[in-house]
């Protein structure tokens, strides 16, 4: 099987449907970013893996296998062209997103209660899991134009959703299990008025 097929040469590309769509059509958009989140969670998980929190790795790799769960999902429309046996193959259940809430009430067992706004920061591991978080807010606002339409299920809007959440939680919990101080936003500084203000 060939890695590149010329069948997207010009600006089209297939759904599992059998259907094609132009390469910036919604769909793309949204299974693009999905792409983009998945790789952030897979490089989150080889920083985990040097930080030494190997028992994060198995969790995360469970999410990177939902993610192409969730891709499949976007890639067969609920709409007249698409068979029900594609439908029954993609479809996207509820459990994933109790799964996720799952882990999110144990790690945060872990946790001090927040009491501040955190910014990205707390090592390597951490940081990149901030990271993958605002790619799955992303993904999420991308997914929600074709939820709108009918053409994805709103579970997966809804496990984007909650997968943001996760990833905060669980960068949390990277930073404080290697030890690494949580950065906190601070409010800027009132400008100095006055003579000592002056230019």
């Amino acid at each position: 099987m060939k890695i590149y097929t010329k069948t997207g040469d010009a600006g089209t590309s297939g759904l599992f449907n059998g259907e094609r769509r132009q390469k910036d059509d919604d769909v793309f958009e949204a299974l693009g970013t999905c792409d983009e989140l998945n790789a952030a969670v897979g490089m989150s998980m080889e920083y985990c893996e040097q930080a030494g929190l190997k028992d994060l790795c198995p969790i995360l790799e469970e999410v990177c296998s939902r993610l192409f769960d969730v891709g499949a999902a976007i890639a067969t429309p609920l709409t007249t062209t698409t068979s029900q046996s594609k439908i029954n193959r993609t479809q996207f259940g509820e459990e994933n997103v109790a799964w996720l809430e799952k882990q999110i009430d144990q790690m945060d067992l872990e946790l001090e209660p927040l009491k501040n706004f955190i910014l990205p920061s707390g090592g390597l591991a951490a940081s990149s899991l901030h990271f993958a978080r605002t790619l799955a807010r992303r993904a999420e606002r991308r997914a929600w134009p074709l939820i709108r339409t009918g053409q994805v299920d709103p579970i997966v809007g809804k496990y984007l959703n909650r997968l943001s959440d996760f990833l905060f939680t669980i960068a949390r919990v990277a930073a404080k299990r290697v030890g690494a101080q949580e950065k906190i936003y601070k409010k800027a500084r009132a400008p100095a008025t006055g003579a000592e203000g002056e230019a």
